[in-house]
């Protein structure tokens, strides 16, 4: 019963050659991989002409694209996408997308067309970062903004940060990326510093997140344990805020999250801030079974 694969292909059998995948129309062929992930539909393109035709059709990538991906173009210089096909739109929208000087980042992801968002540290106000005896900025290829702040000691601990995008509907989470201690390359190798990492064991930080349709959510993390060590001290961690919802109604969403520690009886220090990530609640998920966001 059946054809056998070299049937399908068009090979010869005996005398007679079977149907081929190449029989197949195109306007089928685009049905079928509307309901694949852009990287299943890159790789069927590989099978024959029919397919890679529908696998760049306009009509295919339009449906892969978020709703609002022409707001992420006008982040972008006008020729850089004016002359692409929708495939080519979305391949560039997969790339980080620098905006607010550069301190933030929009994107979209490969897999499943959401738009996920970075904040650098450099985009969020820190109670004393312009006095160096409290903070120091650090360069490092270990960002994806290739710079941190650095903590050295301060008695009131508070980051703040907002954002006001047109984010399309869906549920997200919202992260600090943050590391115990400072860190360097010595003789090639990574070396971690833990000499200033003190009080993070005293006191939990409080994360916090509210939305301008009033959504809120918070949290509490003790960042290092009674002996001061960190969970996986010398690495970078995650630390979810929370989640908030985007309904299909708004145009703008406006996120504030915080994260401080201000109990003022003793101080803390050694700590790296990096990054807030808000990213689709499926697409971090996915991330975090693949090892992290970065």
């Amino acid at each position: 019963m059946g054809l056998s694969f070299s049937n399908l292909n068009g090979e010869r059998n005996g005398s007679s050659i079977g149907p081929s995948l190449g029989d197949i129309p195109e306007s089928c062929v685009a049905c079928v991989i509307l309901h694949l992930t852009p990287p299943e539909i890159c790789n069927l393109a590989r099978l024959n002409r029919a397919f890679r035709g529908a696998a760049s059709s306009d009509s295919v990538w339009e449906r892969k694209l978020p709703g609002n991906y022409r707001d992420l173009l006008e982040l972008l210089p006008v020729e850089r996408y004016r002359s692409l096909s929708k495939k080519g739109v979305f391949a560039l929208l997969s790339r980080p997308i620098p905006f607010d000087d550069g301190n933030k980042e929009v994107w979209i992801d490969r897999v499943t067309g959401r738009v996920c968002m970075a904040v650098s540290a450099k985009g969020m106000a820190i109670t004393g970062i312009e006095d160096r005896r409290y903070w120091n900025w650090i360069d490092t290829e270990e960002s994806r903004f290739h710079v941190v702040a650095y903590l050295q000691q301060i008695w009131w601990f508070e980051v703040d940060g907002v954002v006001r995008f047109n984010l399309p509907p869906g549920t997200y989470c919202l992260s600090f990326r943050i590391h115990l201690g400072r860190f360097s390359k010595r003789l090639g190798r990574r070396v971690c510093h833990f000499e200033h990492t003190h009080g993070w064991e005293i006191k939990p930080v409080r994360f916090s997140l509210s939305t301008s349709d009033g959504q809120e959510a918070s949290c509490e993390y003790y960042l290092a344990d009674k002996e001061g060590e960190q969970t996986g001290r010398g690495s970078w961690r995650d630390y979810k805020v929370g989640e908030f919802v985007v309904g299909c109604s708004e145009t703008t969403t406006e996120v504030q999250w915080s994260m401080k520690q201000i109990d003022c009886t003793h101080s803390k220090g050694g700590i790296c801030v990096d990054s807030v990530f808000i990213i689709p609640i499926d697409v971090k998920e996915r991330n975090r079974r693949k090892g992290g966001v970065k």
